[in-house]
């Protein structure tokens, strides 16, 4: 039997709100609210290949949204896993405990539920590639892979980079200035961000792709001005002072770029 398209969302909504649910009271036993990006990460995963898996668009074009959403998601849901559970709770919401204090724990209920909320609403992104019934590859699906490609490699990349940085115990305390570091504060944010970007190249020309752009629009937002960039700067100018300050003067926030004057002499004496 199958499942009606638009109920698809829903069901998610249902599954990964009750996913939240328990990572929430995990969260109550390990004081690590960090499991809410695995989460996160890992859901919208599923939600992908169960879009995938239901719809009744063009087989090859909903084979390729699973495996492009389900590598994305697995990578990503990896490399959140290991730091969540190797090291302790990420500054952003160790601040926000110490913050809140005895609220601290109601207020995770409403977050870990808004980011089951936030997940469905970006997953509806993979839906015209899932429900459309247009047969053939067209150039948008090679520009698409392009840049699903381009996300992938330069993500991880900057998530190497940073990793190797902060095993050296030398560099505790200072900012990576290396490799992609150089060129943007946030080079990972930036590469999810065009990984967002895929969905609606893909989608254009199907039914409602057009809105499939509000995705990368949103994601952009958030993390310009909401739950990225802002909250982890404030982070990394308790934690780095001084030295973080002055790497905010010469690098790009987000869209990478030439350092600007000051950073040669940075390097040298970092």
């Amino acid at each position: 039997m199958q499942i009606p398209s638009w109920t698809l969302p829903l069901l998610g909504l249902l599954a990964l709100s009750a996913a939240m649910l328990i990572a929430w009271r995990r969260q109550l036993r390990t004081r690590n609210a960090g499991v809410v990006d695995v989460l996160w990460t890992a859901g919208l995963g599923a939600l992908a290949l169960a879009y995938a898996a239901a719809g009744d668009g063009w087989l090859p074009r909903r084979v390729l949204v699973a495996l492009l959403a389900g590598l994305w998601s697995a990578r990503l849901t990896w490399h959140l896993a290991r730091r969540v559970s190797g090291e302790d709770e990420d500054g952003r919401y160790a601040q926000f405990r110490r913050e809140k204090g005895a609220g601290f724990d109601r207020w995770a209920l409403g977050f870990f539920q808004a980011q089951a909320v936030l997940a469905v609403l970006l997953s509806l992104a993979y839906l015209p590639g899932t429900v459309a019934d247009q047969p053939g590859w067209r150039p948008q699906d090679a520009v698409a892979i392009a840049l699903w490609l381009v996300s992938l490699v330069g993500e991880g990349v900057a998530d190497r980079q940073l990793a190797a940085w902060r095993a050296d115990p030398r560099n505790r305390g200072r900012t990576c200035r290396s490799g992609l570091w150089r060129y943007s504060r946030h080079p990972n944010y930036f590469f999810e961000w065009i990984h967002w970007l895929a969905w609606p190249v893909l989608a254009l020309g199907l039914p409602g792709g057009w809105a499939v752009w509000l995705a990368p629009a949103a994601m952009l937002f958030l993390v310009l001005k909401v739950t990225g960039i802002p909250p982890t700067e404030e982070q990394s100018l308790r934690s780095r002072g001084d030295d973080y300050r002055a790497y905010q003067r010469t690098t790009n926030a987000f869209f990478p770029g030439p350092p600007k004057a000051g950073s040669d002499r940075l390097l040298e004496t970092s």
